[in-house]
This record gives C-alpha cells, structure tokens and sequence, in this order.
C-alpha cells in the first residue's frame, strides 16, 4: 500500500510542472514515480528540461525521454520535486536515506520551490526517528566521527553513530564521501543542530532539510493532502 500512496504523490505533483519548467528532480523510491509521472507528460507533449539529483535519477530519466541537463548549464530553476525521509509540520525534512543529500540540497537550494511528495507514515511530530544521514569525508574519519559525537553529546543527543555499509565495504556517496547515519530518536532543535553540524571540519553535509520545502503532498488512506509550512 506504501507504493501505491508513494505513486499517488507523485502523480499529484507532477500536475503541477508547467511547460517551460527548469526542475529539479530527486531521488529515492517516491521520485522514481515522479520521474515516471513526468515522463508520460514529456510523452504527451509537455517541454521541460531537468537537473537530476543522483546518478540513478540520470539514468532512469534519461532512459524514460526527459531532457536533462546540469546544474553548471543551469544554475537556477524553477522546482524541486523530492521525497524525503521524514517531514514535520514545519516542512522540516530528514533527507538522504538514499545517498544523494549532498546533491539534492545543492539542487533544492538553487530552486525557486521545492515541493515534497510522500506517503503519510513519513509525517512526525519532531525529526529523528529516522537515523540523520552525515555525509563526511573519508580522510580523518575517525577524528570527524569523534567530533560528531561530542556535538550529538553538547546537544544532549544520543552519541551513536553508524558508518553506513561498515567499516569493510562502505557506502560510498556520488561525491566519494562516506555517510554517518545518526540514530538521534527526536531532534527537539533541528536548526540549532544543523548549524553545529556543518561548522566540523570533515562534514560535508547533513540530511537536515530547513526552510526549503514550499509545499508538500503527502498520500494516505484519505487521498493526498496538500501541507504547507506551519
């Protein structure tokens, strides 16, 4: 039923491409049904050029007839269309179960709106029940770890700390970085935590999405409700 909420939001959001659009388009299971949404449109007629977030994005998007380009050739667009993996009423996000954070911020940020699409069971209360994605770099790891820790520690925050894909075969990002997933529980001042975080040397950055999101839909058995920034 998940899929089927996932495709529903979707869909929703790509009624809302016009022609002409410069997107950015995301990555993950539920911007895969946006690609595909977006691509019967393209079939049908509609003319919009895209900026995808991963490697993946690329190579389904370019499969399916999207025209693609890069952010360099196109430093500003128009929408951002992603997931994510937990929003709060805030439009707050949890971002980067995938890998593509460092990515999907830079194209976010360099966007006019960024809409959210997403299945009800990615709403909460307070961020952190999904483990915070740190992107780090892989020289220094375990000083950049330590300093992560004592920052989780300063901030009254759980101290642990998981080098995804372990020590033997670690995940390796699109950028070559590594990935610290930060099983934190609830996050009661994101913000601040944002900040702490990108001032360590050996950060790359961090899945904490803050005013960025304009707008969200979010699919469940009600249909797809429109959220907006509280």
């Amino acid at each position: 039923m998940s899929d089927q909420f996932k495709k529903q939001a979707a869909e929703r959001a790509a009624q809302d491409v016009t022609p002409g659009m410069r997107l950015g388009i995301g990555t993950g299971s539920t911007a895969e049904f946006f690609v595909r949404a977006l691509a019967d449109r393209v079939a049908d007629g509609l003319d919009v050029i895209g900026v995808p977030t991963s490697e993946r994005t690329r190579s389904l998007a370019s499969e399916l007839g999207i025209r693609l380009t890069t952010l360099d050739e196109l430093p500003e667009l128009d929408l951002t269309i992603d997931g994510a993996d937990e929003l709060d009423a805030g439009l707050s996000l949890i971002k980067g179960g995938g890998g593509a954070l460092l990515r999907e911020k830079i194209v976010a940020a360099s966007s006019a709106d960024m809409i959210v699409i997403a299945d009800g069971s990615k709403e909460v209360a307070t961020l952190g029940r999904f483990p915070l994605p740190i992107e780090v770099v892989p020289f220094g790891l375990k000083a950049t770890t330590n300093a992560i820790a004592k920052t989780l520690e300063a901030a009254g925050l759980p101290e642990k700390l998981v080098l995804r894909g372990g020590a033997q075969d670690p995940f390796v990002t699109d950028g070559g970085h590594y990935i610290l997933d930060a099983h934190l529980e609830a996050i009661p001042d994101a913000q601040s935590l944002a900040g702490r975080l990108v001032d360590i040397p050996g950060v790359v950055e961090h899945g904490l999405f803050i005013g960025l999101a304009t707008k969200a839909y979010v699919a469940g058995t009600n249909g797809v409700k429109t959220v907006v920034p509280a």
